[in-house]
């Protein structure tokens, strides 16, 4: 019985002497890591008729905007901005992502712009609240996190750099997530009027004080082609991109892009477009996006809200963090109401705080 067990592989000493086995820890993550599967919230945000939605559905290969309808220039007039999240599932090869998409039709387009991003702000700050929310309660094993982790940015190729708009807009967000700027239908715009814009872009982004997205530093142990890959990635911000769903035959073969007069424009070429870098610096970052959002936007977040004292949210929430609201629920949750008045003085006397509605006790008094 004894010698079976010896000859079992599972139980058998490793030919490596000194071997432990800890090393196999970053596999059980892994295994953890797919079998739950992966949250990703991607803002996009510009002007109508960028093309906003092409590219989203050419990134992910899926269609999000399936029964969209595009108001006429009438409705654009008086159109306020509104918040549409569309959450799909993405499974490949066996890895499942959640990815959920918020557009933000009616950006830009009234005449007077000029609080059209207040909704935007107030979108991603009660994601904030509401994640703070369920991290601040009992049950905090299956929080869905909705915060946005990315703002893809669209600029419009016809000027000459960046609006007003575009300026005050990244200035009021870029402390709260991370943005991308992405230069929309680059096919407009001849290589060198695409290159002059990028480094105007830049400059007016330098000159304003704005914080976009800055890829991290390959580290000094990956390989020469991920260190080159990081540096072309760079150095191509902001993405000029074309989008199309589209299938165009184009050398005998069957391509996604757009068909002029003058040839094809293909959308996965990388000397036609970025496309194919904005796609790789989303999937490959897209681990250091998350935690740029929580270890940066979320806990400058939650910082703020701590020195507020835990005031009501917009939806309503009382986030727990004064003695007055803890002290009671601790006291409706462990059901003693013989000490209920007594604590509640208490409480009282630490911070006093009006309460909305009264506790209750669902298993009954004693």
């Amino acid at each position: 019985m004894s010698k079976k067990c010896n000859e079992s592989p599972f139980f058998s000493n490793p030919e490596t002497p000194g071997y432990v086995g800890f090393a196999n820890l970053p596999n059980q993550v892994h295994r953890k890591s797919v079998k739950k599967g992966f949250e990703f919230t991607l803002m996009v945000v510009g002007e109508s008729g960028l093309g906003k939605s092409t590219l989203i559905n050419s990134l992910f290969l899926t269609d999000l905007y399936p029964e969209r309808v595009i108001p006429g220039a009438a409705e654009k007039i008086e159109r306020t901005v509104q918040i549409e999240a569309s959450t799909v599932e993405i499974e490949e090869r066996g890895v499942k992502l959640r990815l959920t998409v918020v557009d933000t039709p009616g950006y830009g387009d009234a005449i007077n712009s000029q609080d059209c991003f207040s909704t935007i702000i107030s979108y991603i700050d009660d994601q904030f609240e509401r994640y703070l929310h369920d991290e601040s309660g009992l049950n905090r094993r299956h929080i869905v996190d909705n915060r946005v982790h990315c703002c893809f940015y669209f600029i419009s190729p016809l000027g000459h750099g960046l609006k007003p708009l575009d300026v005050q807009f990244m200035k009021a967000i870029h402390n709260k997530v991370n943005v991308v700027p992405v230069i929309a239908k680059a096919d407009t715009l001849t290589l060198r009027e695409r290159e002059r814009l990028k480094r105007r872009i830049l400059d007016e982004i330098d000159e304003h004080g704005i914080k976009i997205y800055h890829l991290p530093d390959a580290e000094s142990d990956e390989d020469e082609d991920f260190k080159e890959q990081t540096r072309i990635l760079k150095a191509s911000i902001p993405f000029a991109v074309v989008g199309s769903n589209q299938q165009i035959e184009a050398k005998g073969k069957k391509v996604r892009g757009r068909l002029y007069p003058w040839g094809v424009v293909e959308v996965e070429n990388p000397e036609h477009n970025d496309f194919l870098k904005l796609r790789i610096m989303l999937i490959t970052h897209m681990q250091d996006l998350q935690e740029v959002t929580q270890d940066l936007h979320y806990e400058n977040f939650r910082s703020e809200r701590l020195k507020r004292g835990g005031r009501l949210s917009s939806h309503g929430y009382i986030l727990p963090m004064s003695p007055a609201y803890v002290l009671p629920c601790l006291l409706a949750f462990l059901h003693l109401p013989l000490l209920k008045q007594q604590i509640s003085e208490l409480c009282v006397h630490l911070h006093p705080v009006k309460y909305c509605g009264k506790i209750t006790h669902t298993r009954g008094e004693t």
